[in-house]
């Protein structure tokens, strides 16, 4: 079986557009139903640079850390940014308790249960059917907007994958009526996949007991009763990954079937299983991929630097003995098999080209391809200028 996570890996948005519709859908909540201060909604571009993966927020006082390494905050309630649709809420955040500082004089904070509604209120699972919120109605009228349709390149590679015998999965915490507008839009109504999940909720698919979360099959989009078994594959929502192995035993006729999965989020897809990451890292193979020149929420920072290494730790001089590799660096080198830009430039290789993979017996960036990012020297060292 070959896996898919749908966002930011087969399913590519137009981040200076998504980012501030994501924002707005959160600050406009803030702002018309519970009051908070309408400077909220002016962004100015300058503040984007606030975004960067590995932020993580103390729901207490409001500090937002900048992760060198994952630390265990003893009674501490913490929120960890992990994706391109957690990051605008990142600078919201951010905003809210400057606000509250400066203008109240707070130095304690209990707004997160306001962010927590304005979530539910844009991406309740009725919220696509009810056009409710500010997100999906706008993605609905004019998904060109913030999507980009997958290659002919990369859907050329899927059917080569299907006719080489491979079983293909689609899986996605959306429910299944966005995640049939975003597979309508992005590969044209093309029937790729053996099996689509939705709701899945990652990452507790993985964790989840069988009982706590049964796979159900969608009848109109509307989950059905819980199924004891996944019999067949098809459309279903919901479900485990204990399951779903068992469903390949069946199809293959093998008692252990191979699974590869590419994902691009480090909390819900690295974490729990062996994936091929797919990043915004700048490859030094010119011409293949550019990809779409997104300014806002990239790989690097002018407010906390790159994804990759931080300088001058601690005070020290920016030489080389001062950068260290970031948490979320080490992280991809310890939980991956491979990380790519994106899949489009893995299209043209056989099927059977063989890769080298991130090991310890390997550099930190043996498993990047084509090269590692261009913050990052060939030999695992960190580039200095």
């Amino acid at each position: 079986m070959v896996g898919f996570y749908l966002d930011h890996t087969l399913c590519r948005y137009n981040l200076p557009e998504s980012a501030p519709l994501i924002y707005n859908s959160f600050a406009q909540f803030l702002v018309k139903e519970k009051g908070y201060d309408k400077e909220l909604l002016n962004v100015t571009p300058e503040d984007w640079n606030f975004c960067c993966k590995r932020l993580a927020l103390d729901l207490e006082d409001g500090t937002s850390l900048n992760l060198l390494v994952m630390a265990l905050f003893s009674g501490q309630a913490m929120y960890y940014f992990y994706n391109y649709f957690d990051l605008p809420g990142a600078l919201l955040c951010a905003r809210v308790v400057d606000y509250l500082t400066t203008n109240n004089g707070q130095k304690t904070f209990d707004f997160w249960k306001d962010i927590v509604a304005a979530i539910q209120h844009n991406y309740k699972m009725s919220a696509f059917k009810e056009n409710c919120g500010i997100y999906f109605p706008k993605v609905k009228i004019d998904p060109g907007r913030y999507l980009h349709s997958c290659p002919e390149s990369v859907k050329k590679w899927l059917r080569q994958l299907k006719n080489a015998g491979k079983n293909l999965l689609l899986i996605t915490s959306y429910h299944s009526d966005y995640c049939r507008l975003l597979y309508e839009y992005i590969l044209d109504f093309a029937d790729f996949f053996d099996m689509v999940i939705t709701n899945a909720l990652k990452p507790g698919f993985f964790s989840h007991l069988l009982s706590q979360r049964p796979f159900r099959m969608l009848e109109n989009d509307e989950e059905q009763e819980a199924l004891p078994s996944l019999d067949k594959p098809g459309w279903c929502s919901q479900g485990n990954a204990v399951h779903l192995y068992e469903l390949l035993k069946k199809i293959t006729g093998k008692p252990e079937p191979k699974v590869v999965c590419f994902g691009d989020s480090m909390h819900s897809d690295i974490f729990w299983l062996v994936t091929i990451v797919i990043g915004r890292q700048a490859s030094r193979e010119k011409g293949k991929y550019e990809g779409p020149k997104a300014k806002p929420l990239n790989a690097s920072s002018k407010k906390w630097g790159s994804f990759y290494f931080i300088s001058s730790v601690l005070g020290l001089e920016n030489t080389e003995d001062s950068l260290v590799y970031t948490w979320s660096c080490k992280r991809i080198s310890t939980y991956s098999t491979i990380a790519i830009p994106s899949i489009e430039v893995i299209t043209e290789l056989p099927l059977d080209y063989k890769f080298t993979r991130f090991s310890s017996s390997n550099s930190k960036t043996a498993g990047y391809y084509s090269n590692p990012p261009l913050v990052l020297s060939n030999d695992g060292t960190l580039i200095t200028k």
